[in-house]
C-alpha cells in the first residue's frame, strides 16, 4: 500500500514538473520573440525567467523539505513581479508559477486569480492611462470566472483524497479483521485443545493421584512397596499439576509478556531497514502480559503514528518507548520531524487528522488516553495510555490438592 502511495506521489511529481517547464516555455517565448523584433532589451527577461527555473529547481525539487512552501511562493511570486515590471506581457506566467499549489490550497489559488485580475487591469491602464468600464466588467468576469474554477478544481482534489484515505482505512480494516479472524480461529483451536487436555490427560493423572494415596495409606510404613508407590504419587502429582498449566495457558486471553515489545522493535527495524532512518524501541519496567484488545491498539496506535512520520515527517530520527507502570502502559513515539498545525487539516488528509481520530478513539475505549504535542518545525510526539490489564485469577496449577483436578 505504502508503495503505490509513493509511486503515486512521485508521478504526480513528475507531471508537476513537466506543466511548469513546459508552461515556462509557452508563457516566455512569445514576449521574449516581440522584445527582440521591437529591439527591445531581452538580456534581462531572460536573465529573470532563467532566475525563475533556477529558483523552482533548486527549491523545489532538491531543496530542503521542512522549510514552509511559503518562501518557494515569495521567490518565485517576486521574480514574477519583476518580469512584469519588465514586460506586462509575463502577465500568463503567473499562472506557472502558482497553478500547482492552487490546487492543494483554495487560498493560494484565490490569491492567483486576484493577482492575475489585477495585473489584467494594470496593463490596461499602463496602456491607455484610463479605465473603462468595460475593462473592469471583464477584471471582474476574470476573477470570477477563476475563482469557480478554482473551487472546481480544489473540491476534486481533496474529494479524490478523502477517497484515497477512506481506501486506506478500509484496507487497513480488512487487513484488521482478517488478523481478528486468524486470532480468533487460534483462540479456538487452543480452547479445544485446552478441553481435550483437561478432559484426558488431567483427568488421567487425577485419577492415578487418588489411585495411589489409597494404595500408599494401606500399605504399612515399613513395606517395601512403599518407597516406588511414593515416588509414583509424587511423579502422578507432578504431571497433574504441568496438565494444568498447560490447560490454564491455553485458555488464557492474555499475549505473551514479550509480544508487544518484540512486535514494536519489529515495526521499528522494519522502519530503520526501509528508510534508513535512525531508529530505535526501548521498554522500560517489567513487560506483562496484555489483553488481547489492549495488545492491538497499542500496536495499531505505533504503526499509524510511524506510518505518519514515515509519510508526513521528513524526519532524521524516531523512537518509540513503551513503559510498564503499575497501573498502565504507556506507549511514545516521539519524532524531529516537521511537525504540523493539529488545527488545520493536512493536505492529503481533507476532512482532518482522522488518523489521530481513529488512534484517540481506540485507545479511550479501553479506557486510556492520547495526547499528541506538536509544533510546526520542532517534531510530534504521540502518547498513548491504557490501564494496565488487571493480574489473572490465582492459577489453579499452583494447588496440587487432588479434589481440584476435575
Amino acid at each position: 500500500m505504502s508503495t503505490r502511495t509513493g509511486a503515486s506521489e512521485r508521478a504526480w511529481r513528475r507531471w508537476q514538473h513537466v506543466f511548469f517547464y513546459s508552461w515556462l516555455i509557452l508563457a516566455t517565448a512569445a514576449p521574449l520573440a516581440d522584445r527582440a523584433s521591437s529591439g527591445r532589451d531581452v538580456l534581462l527577461p531572460l536573465l529573470l525567467v532563467a532566475l525563475l527555473a533556477c529558483w523552482y529547481t533548486g527549491w523545489l525539487r532538491f531543496g530542503s523539505t521542512s522549510a514552509p512552501r511559503a518562501v518557494y511562493l515569495a521567490g518565485a511570486g517576486a521574480v514574477w513581479l519583476a518580469l512584469l515590471v519588465v514586460d506586462g506581457s509575463f502577465l500568463l506566467l503567473g499562472l506557472n508559477v502558482f497553478a500547482p499549489f492552487c490546487m492543494e490550497s483554495r487560498r493560494v489559488g484565490f490569491a492567483v486569480v486576484g493577482l492575475c485580475s489585477g495585473g489584467w487591469l494594470w496593463q490596461r491602464f499602463a496602456a491607455a492611462d484610463a479605465l473603462t468600464w468595460s475593462d473592469i466588467v471583464i477584471a471582474l468576469l476574470i476573477a470570477g470566472g477563476g475563482a469557480v474554477a478554482v473551487g472546481y478544481v480544489s473540491s476534486l482534489v481533496r474529494v479524490s483524497a478523502e477517497r484515497k484515505w477512506l481506501l486506506d482505512q478500509l484496507r487497513a480494516a480488512q487487513d484488521d479483521l482478517a488478523a481478528a479472524q486468524r486470532e480468533a480461529g487460534i483462540a479456538e483451536e487452543r480452547q479445544r485443545l485446552a478441553r481435550d487436555i483437561h478432559d484426558t490427560l488431567a483427568q488421567g493423572f487425577a485419577s492415578m493421584v487418588l489411585l495411589l494415596e489409597a494404595a500408599d495409606a494401606t500399605l504399612p510404613a515399613d513395606d517395601p512397596a512403599r518407597r516406588p508407590v511414593e515416588q509414583a504419587l509424587r511423579t502422578a502429582r507432578e504431571s497433574l499439576i504441568d496438565s494444568r498449566q498447560v490447560v490454564w495457558a491455553l485458555r488464557s486471553s492474555d499475549v505473551d509478556a514479550a509480544g508487544l515489545p518484540n512486535a514494536l522493535r519489529r515495526l521499528v527495524d522494519r522502519l530503520r531497514e526501509e528508510t534508513g532512518m535512525a531508529a530505535e524501541a526501548v521498554v522500560t519496567g517489567t513487560p506483562l502480559p496484555l489483553d488481547t484488545t489492549a495488545h492491538t491498539a497499542l500496536l495499531r496506535v505505533a504503526r499509524e503514528a510511524l506510518a505518519n512520520v514515515r509519510k508526513h515527517a521528513h524526519a532524521d530520527r524516531a523512537d518509540v518507548t513503551l513503559s510498564y507502570m503499575d497501573d498502565a502502559v504507556v506507549l511514545d513515539v516521539h519524532d524531529d520531524g516537521t511537525g504540523f498545525d493539529p488545527t488545520y487539516p493536512h493536505r492529503t488528509n481533507p476532512t482532518g487528522h482522522l488518523g489521530l481520530v481513529s488512534m484517540r478513539e481506540r485507545v479511550e475505549a479501553l479506557g486510556g488516553t492520547l495526547l499528541v504535542e506538536t509544533v510546526p518545525g520542532e517534531g510530534t510526539t504521540v502518547v498513548a495510555t491504557v490501564p494496565a490489564s488487571p493480574r489473572p485469577a490465582e492459577n489453579p496449577a499452583s494447588t496440587s490438592g487432588t479434589r481440584r483436578a476435575s
